[in-house]
């Protein structure tokens, strides 16, 4: 896939909030190495466009009125696999965070971050680098731990209650 125009970084937007995609397009439009080749407004848009416009990253909103940002991305990703996604939202959602990484998604940011951010974020899953918001950071840590620990009963317990458990192992009351 061909994903620079002459040296640019092809973007893709899909916001279903007209004014948000004008102010990426305009804060993207803004940078030297972006070139904002297409947008939508709906997951149907997006998945016909996509492919013909061939982007090197897809910015897409988690929520939209005719579906979801994650689908989007599924499916893009199972077609193009070499597309980028980032996943932006309003939400700190954790179920849409693991869906979007399941998905294929690169980043995940919230709509609350600053422009410079924004920008920086679409250069890094661009260069193939996986960005996740640092709001959200603990949460996936938190979940990850927990998880981890569902696995494995035994690491739940205190120090306290591994010897009481020797002690058992051992014949002991």
């Amino acid at each position: 896939m061909d994903v620079t125009d002459g040296g640019k970084i092809r973007v893709f937007l899909l916001d279903d909030h007209e004014v948000v995609r004008r102010g990426l397009k305009d804060m993207l439009q803004d940078e030297p190495d972006f070139q904002v080749v297409g947008e939508g407004a709906t997951a149907a848009e997006a998945l016909a466009r996509v492919p013909a416009l061939r982007p090197q990253v897809a910015v897409l909103d988690v929520r939209l009125a005719d579906g979801d940002g994650v689908n989007v991305c599924r499916e893009l990703r199972s077609n193009l696999p070499e597309l980028n996604c980032l996943m932006l939202t309003s939400f700190a959602d954790e179920e849409a965070l693991f869906d979007a990484i399941m998905a294929g998604a690169s980043g995940y940011l919230l709509k609350q971050t600053l422009g410079a951010d924004l920008v920086a974020a679409v250069r890094t899953v661009a260069g193939g680098e996986s960005l996740l918001d640092p709001r959200l950071a603990a949460k996936v840590m938190t979940k990850l731990r927990a998880a981890d620990e569902k696995k494995d009963p035994l690491a739940q317990l205190t120090t306290q209650e591994h010897k009481v458990l020797d002690l058992i192992g051992e014949g002991l009351t």
